[in-house]
Order: C-alpha cells, then sequence, then structure tokens
C-alpha cells in the first residue's frame, strides 16, 4: 500500500441525501472514517444506521451525494473496480445472516469461492485458519446454522466477514441476540481481532457496553445528519437537544431502507 493511499479515508460520504418514498432519512450528511478507526453509529429509531451501512457496502444507492471508499468513487464505479473496493471490506449482518442451506465450512468458503482463483486445497486452508481466528474448532466446521448457538453463530459470521481479509469491518448490531456473558466475550474477541489485523471498524450499536468494550469513538446519527462525532465520554456532555434526548432515553435499533428516487 503506497503513503498516499494510506493517507486516504476509508470512507468519505459527502452531501448524502437518503430517502424511503417520500420520508427524508438523511439530508446533505457528511461522515469520514480515517484508517484504523473504530466508530459506533448510534440513534434513535428510525434515524437510518443501518441504511448507511447499507450504502457504504453498496447495497443501496444514496439520491444525491458522493462516497468514496479507499479514495474510490463508487457511485459511479464499473462492475470491476466495486468487486475491488467490495473485496476490501467484510460484513457482519444483524444475527448473523447464514446461509441455512450451507454448513458452517461452506458459509465461510463462500465469499473465496465467489473470487474465482483459489482452489479448494488453499479455501480449505483459510476456512480452517478463520474458525481458529474467532475461537472455533475444526469439528465445528461440518454442522449447520440450526445445529449453532447465538455466540456461535455470530463467531461463524465473523469468520464469514473475514475470509476475504478486509482492511474494513462493518457490524450490524454485533451483541444483538446475546446474554451479557457471551456479548461480553463477542466484543473481546472483536477487539482483539481489531487490534491484531489493524483493521478499520464501523458499527451500528444501542449498547453502551459494546462501545466501550471496543473502546470505539461514537457518531450521533440525528436530525438526518452526523451531529458529533467523539468519544462517548465527550459526545455525551454535548448540549444538542437531540444528543440529550438520545442520552436520556433507550430506544430500538431498528431502521428504515431506502431506495433511490
Amino acid at each position: 500500500m503506497s503513503a498516499r493511499e494510506n493517507s486516504v479515508p476509508v470512507i468519505e460520504m459527502r452531501g448524502i441525501w437518503s430517502c424511503y418514498r417520500d420520508v427524508v432519512i438523511h439530508k446533505d450528511l457528511d461522515f469520514r472514517v480515517e484508517r484504523g478507526e473504530v466508530i459506533a453509529l448510534v440513534g434513535g429509531s428510525g434515524s437510518g444506521k443501518t441504511t448507511l451501512l447499507r450504502e457504504i457496502l453498496g447495497l443501496l444507492q444514496p439520491a444525491k451525494g458522493s462516497i468514496r471508499l479507499f479514495g474510490h468513487e463508487i457511485g459511479s464505479a464499473n462492475s470491476a473496480s466495486l468487486n475491488a473496493v467490495r473485496s476490501r471490506l467484510g460484513m457482519l449482518f444483524q444475527q448473523g445472516a447464514l446461509f441455512s442451506a450451507l454448513s458452517v465450512y461452506d458459509n465461510i468458503a463462500f465469499p473465496l469461492r465467489e473470487l474465482r482463483f483459489m482452489d479448494e486445497e488453499w479455501i480449505a486452508d483459510i476456512v480452517r485458519l478463520k474458525l481458529a481466528m474467532v475461537g472455533l474448532e475444526e469439528k465445528h466446521a461440518h454442522l449447520m446454522p440450526a445445529e449453532l448457538s447465538g455466540g456461535m453463530v455470530k463467531r461463524v459470521a465473523l469468520a464469514r466477514a473475514l475470509a476475504t481479509e478486509p482492511e474494513l469491518l462493518l457490524l450490524d448490531e454485533p451483541t444483538a441476540g446475546l446474554d451479557p456473558a457471551r456479548s461480553r466475550s463477542f466484543v473481546k474477541l472483536v477487539r482483539e481481532l481489531q487490534q491484531s489485523l489493524d483493521l478499520t471498524v464501523v458499527l451500528v450499536t444501542h449498547d453502551f457496553d459494546t462501545i466501550e468494550g471496543l473502546q470505539s469513538q461514537v457518531a450521533i446519527l440525528a436530525e438526518q445528519k452526523i451531529l458529533a462525532k467523539g468519544t462517548l465520554p465527550e459526545v455525551a456532555e454535548l448540549p444538542h437537544p437531540a444528543i440529550r434526548a438520545f442520552f436520556g432515553a433507550a430506544h430500538d435499533p431498528a431502521d428504515r431502507s431506502c431506495r433511490r428516487q
């Protein structure tokens, strides 16, 4: 990686407008993530946290605005360029989103097979490595998703997200559905992997324990834009009414989707 590329933001979103039918979700939103940062997107129900993740991933397109990943504009990228950029990021979807008809092994192997240049022996080595990386054993590779505990589903989903050696990891409610002990264990695992692999991480969460465990910064999404970004104590002390309201009450993590108008 060149020194110039290393200095380019991993994510740069400018003037983003997102909408669902006639409802504006984001209005002239700017969001920037530097290499190595860990940032938690927080906000009330319907503020568009998951929508933002999906736009970064390229699953949704904003109605207006520019999204650059690793310095590359994804809105105007051709298929080959977009696939090259996407290969540099991994996504852990809410509840894991494993393919129910595929074994643990085949779930982790899936993104590797999509690359179409690895033989099965190479893929097998990578699957074993990723299983070990998330604290699972080779014997777990042959299990089906229905046979896994909630904590194991999260670990397999994380192994799949890391299969292609991404530089950017996106997490949507990574501890949702886990009991406190499994939640702490999973957060500890993600933090250790973030440090050892030098990952940039952006996550959607409403769980302050997860934010503290990952030692992440916080980006407050409210009033259709990013209102503030900083450490949890810094942001919690800001006098803005929307920020005060968020930290003073519990909110659901649900988000709306978006389509291009």
